[in-house]
């Protein structure tokens, strides 16, 4: 997925009310919208390196988007509305090998009447994450708050398999770098007992990390789950 306009760099000053973010750029403030409904542990640091998309639609209120935050020399991508088109484009050129035989995409995939799942792939229902967590050197973490939304997704994707689809949970990992992935059980330990029950019943999981720079985020390499 490539930016469609050069990113502007600043520094963060904070973010507040959950979707506001204070930017210093040069000698100015800007306020950008922060399209991340986490906690954002550990990113928030006044001083980070940050990298904003500039928007001149004149209905948008905030025309700076947080894109990107620099912490311990590694790039995190933070818009979560970037997910699922990352996603995609790995899954049209192939860069995942559990999906290169598919033939068919469909996002936002109507899986019952209150339930919306990311893609459907020929037979296989696929749910994104992302993952900004890093609290450790070389491991990404999920969630970064608790997330009853996360766990009915577990739920339903294990009722699909009853429906005879076959169910993936794709951590994307937005986290330059990164080798090892798990789930954060001390932030949410419902999430992480729904997880075991869902392995266990044939839901798949895996995380790819990606590789990020100012022009583009895409899919870079699988990395390995840890269960502990």
């Amino acid at each position: 997925m490539k930016f469609t306009t050069t990113l502007i760099k600043g520094k963060l000053i904070k973010r507040y009310k959950r979707f506001f973010t204070d930017i210093k750029v040069n000698n100015s403030t800007l306020t950008a919208h922060c399209p991340n409904t986490g906690s954002m542990m550990g990113l928030l640091d006044e001083g980070n390196h940050v990298w904003l998309t500039k928007n001149d639609n004149p209905n948008r209120k905030l025309k700076f988007t947080l894109e990107m935050i620099k912490v311990n020399k590694k790039l995190v991508g933070v818009n979560t509305h970037r997910a699922n088109k990352i996603v995609e484009h790995g899954l049209k050129n192939k860069l995942f090998k559990e999906f290169k035989l598919i033939k068919k995409i469909v996002p936002e995939f109507k899986f019952s009447n209150d339930t919306r799942f990311d893609f459907l792939c020929d037979n296989n229902i696929i749910e994104v994450k992302n993952v900004t967590l890093l609290r450790n050197e070389d491991l990404a973490e999920f969630p970064d708050s608790i997330t009853s939304r996360g766990s009915k997704h577990l739920v339903k994707l294990t009722d699909s398999i009853k429906k005879g689809y076959k169910a993936f949970v794709l951590f994307l990992t937005q986290i330059q770098s990164i080798n090892n992935f798990r789930i954060a059980k001390d932030i949410d330990s419902n999430y992480y007992k729904n997880y075991l029950i869902a392995k266990k019943a044939g839901v798949n999981f895996l995380a790819y990390r990606c590789s990020l720079n100012s022009k583009e985020i895409k899919i870079e390499k699988k990395i390995k789950i840890i269960d502990d």
